[in-house]
């Protein structure tokens, strides 16, 4: 599974852990946003036992300096002899590519947690915005940079802050200024959820214990869980809950359910083995 931008390792059983890889600031062109997305998306199907997915960067100083100038220039559809209606659907066309590799980690059945530090710029903060849980380590630095750039942020900031947050007035001035931001703010604003003092490997730490924490749980229980999250934020309560009552219907008569009921019962303190989400034929 390894890759030319992306380095894939597995710390802990059932776990992986990607760290973006493209020298010197993990700035993403065309060639490392496809693969981005087409790695989340390998994984989603992937035989392997995966239960939990820690995102973080191979560069102790930045997690990602957002999109590179050869990125904006191609979404600014230069080509003179192609008039502004066409050249507006090959750029939405574009656009449409790069919102669907970035939002990749939501289409995943596992968690996807964002370990964040130094500079998260961009591109970087719609990057994790996809992700199921966000840490960040204290010396993390974060900006809304499009629009210093000329340009609202179209690859998921904007569709996802306001879901993220309560704090709509601190994500809308962050927004407007563009101005660089504290792992501290970040928290305040609801863009993550733990800051944790350090850098890079003490932020990766506390993720992995959390990753090892949930690949103990039942596959199938987590993996609901996650779709019915997802589905929650975009539908209202009454429609999610006509909705779950159809996804445990079949749901509850998972072999996992059982195991788990009956170790409460016994108050077995051994962690129980459960099978694969994905067992093979």
């Amino acid at each position: 599974m390894q890759s030319k931008y992306i380095s894939i390792s597995s710390p802990s059983p059932h776990v992986l852990l990607l760290e973006l890889n493209r020298k010197p600031v993990n700035a993403f062109n065309t060639e490392f946003w496809k693969e981005y997305g087409r790695t989340f998306d390998t994984l989603s199907t992937h035989h392997d036992d995966i239960r939990a997915v820690i995102l973080s960067s191979a560069f102790p100083k930045i997690f990602s300096a957002g999109l590179d100038f050869q990125g904006l220039n191609q979404l600014g559809g230069k080509d003179l002899l192609i008039d502004p209606a066409r050249r507006a659907l090959l750029t939405r066309a574009l656009i449409l590519d790069v919102q669907h590799a970035i939002t990749a980690p939501e289409r995943c059945p596992f968690p996807v947690i964002a370990a964040v530090h130094g500079g998260v710029v961009g591109l970087g903060i719609d990057i994790i915005s996809a992700c199921d849980v966000r840490y960040a380590a204290s010396d993390a630095k974060f900006s809304i940079k499009a629009l210093d750039m000329g340009l609202a942020a179209d690859a998921g900031t904007l569709a996802h802050l306001l879901k993220i947050t309560g704090n709509h007035s601190l994500a809308r001035e962050l927004a407007y200024t563009s101005r660089m931001f504290s792992s501290d703010d970040a928290l305040t604003l609801g863009l993550v959820s733990r800051v944790v003092e350090g850098g890079r490997e003490a932020v990766v730490g506390v993720a992995l214990q959390l990753a090892r924490e949930i690949a103990l749980k039942s596959p199938i229980a987590v993996s609901g869980t996650k779709h019915l999250l997802l589905h929650a934020r975009d539908h209202s309560v009454a429609e999610n809950l006509e909705y779950t009552a159809t996804w445990n219907s079949a749901a509850v008569q998972s072999k996992d359910l059982h195991e788990a009921v009956n170790a409460g019962m016994t108050k077995s303190k051994e962690a129980i083995k459960f099978l694969p989400l994905k067992p093979k034929l």
